[in-house]
């Protein structure tokens, strides 16, 4: 079912907008005060009580505990190895290490999901692409006790885009490396217009995203996934910030798509902002790599060292896009789940909404039936028929 929001009758403590930004400056990010400055006239960030509400089962916490004395970092912090099930370093001490705490961590073994993505025009108007996805997460496999037991494959995953017609029937597979440098990320993908499946080497950087428009990049998916090989990572420290947080509503089927899709970004009536801390982690281009960021800036809330906003900018320095998730507790599970991002591009106008689920099935966080023998091209050949 779509999770009933457990506080929904938290009421709003305060309003942030372009007018009373400056006295709450200290705890915006440098997303949210683009937002608010950029879209002056419809931005505004409602802010509720916190709840510390993540919760994880106890399997995984005793694993962050063996983490913590056994996580290293691999080919200048392209790999991980040593640590499995939980966050890799549960106290990082480096902003690789921050940086792989967001791409590994619980998300439960088997899970599969219906989704829409919607990239409005800046007037309002939108085709909504409708997608179905579904994952194995080795590295929460219950049965794996080291790393090393992976073969460095810590995810299979497909991508069956279901419309509209011009792009239905497109499916992509990936097996998810663990170190990314000396093993890349292997993906292919079935075309209806060809009938074939083909190796994708572009599913990955600043290549396009899969049913984004050119409105995001490959890499940016989840807020960012992928080699890090291309930027020199660094942890700027920890602070406190209002940030997404408990947006049950934004996921919840009472909410449809029209009342939250608006021109230039989602009604910001529905999003949820609370008081949290977050690690801010620096992304620099290294000068001999090349992608359209040049820089970007991450915040990670500290409770689920998960991506929640960032910032991108071109190769001038120029902030360009901005990309909040809108994390929530699946507690059910339970696991601190993020399906829901936003990214949104201040040169056009335009932005992404991507992992919405409000009038799509609930996502099914225990796909049992899901086996291992399911994620090869042959698979998605038939799929994709």
């Amino acid at each position: 079912m779509h999770l009933p929001d457990p506080f929904a009758a938290d009421p709003i403590k305060f309003t942030i907008t372009r007018d009373n930004m400056d006295a709450h400056a200290a705890l915006l990010t440098g997303t949210h005060k683009a937002l608010l400055e950029g879209y002056a006239d419809t931005f505004k960030m409602n802010v509720y009580p916190s709840h510390r509400s993540c919760a994880q089962p106890d399997f995984v916490y005793e694993a962050n505990r063996k983490n913590a004395l056994t996580g290293m970092l691999t080919d200048g912090g392209n790999g991980v190895d040593k640590a499995i099930m939980g966050k890799p370093f549960p106290i990082p001490n480096s902003g690789y290490e921050v940086l792989w705490n967001h791409m590994l961590g619980f998300s439960n073994h088997k899970l599969r999901r219906q989704f829409a993505a919607i990239i409005p025009t800046p007037g309002g108007d939108y085709i909504r692409y409708a997608a179905e996805d579904d994952a194995i997460v080795r590295w929460n496999d219950p049965a794996v006790s080291s790393a090393a037991e992976l073969d460095n494959v810590m995810a299979y995953y497909i991508l069956h885009t279901l419309s509209p017609v011009r792009v239905a029937g497109n499916v992509i597979l990936v097996h998810e490396t663990l170190n990314r440098l000396s093993d890349p990320r292997k993906a292919w993908q079935y075309s209806p217009g060809t009938r074939r499946v083909r190796r994708a080497p572009n599913i990955a950087y600043d290549n396009p995203g899969t049913n984004t428009d050119g409105a995001s990049t490959a890499d940016a998916f989840g807020g960012f996934n992928g080699a890090p090989d291309r930027y020199t990572w660094t942890t700027l420290g920890k602070r406190e910030a209002y940030i997404p947080y408990n947006n049950y509503r934004l996921h919840s089927d009472e909410l449809t798509y029209d009342e939250l899709v608006q021109p230039r970004h989602l009604n910001p009536d529905h999003i949820r902002y609370e008081r949290h801390r977050v690690w801010m982690t620096e992304a620099t281009l290294k000068p001999t790599a090349r992608h359209i960021y040049a820089r970007r800036v991450f915040y990670q809330n500290e409770d689920t060292w998960n991506i929640v906003a960032a910032e991108l900018y071109d190769a001038r320095g120029e902030l360009w896009r901005v990309q909040e998730l809108y994390p929530m507790v699946a507690y059910q599970v339970p696991v601190c789940a993020t399906s829901m991002g936003g990214v949104y591009d201040f040169n056009n106008g335009r932005y992404l909404a991507v992992g919405l689920i409000n009038e799509e099935d609930p996502i099914n966080y225990f796909a049992t039936e899901l086996n291992e023998d399911r994620y090869t091209p042959q698979t998605i050949r038939n799929i994709g028929r």
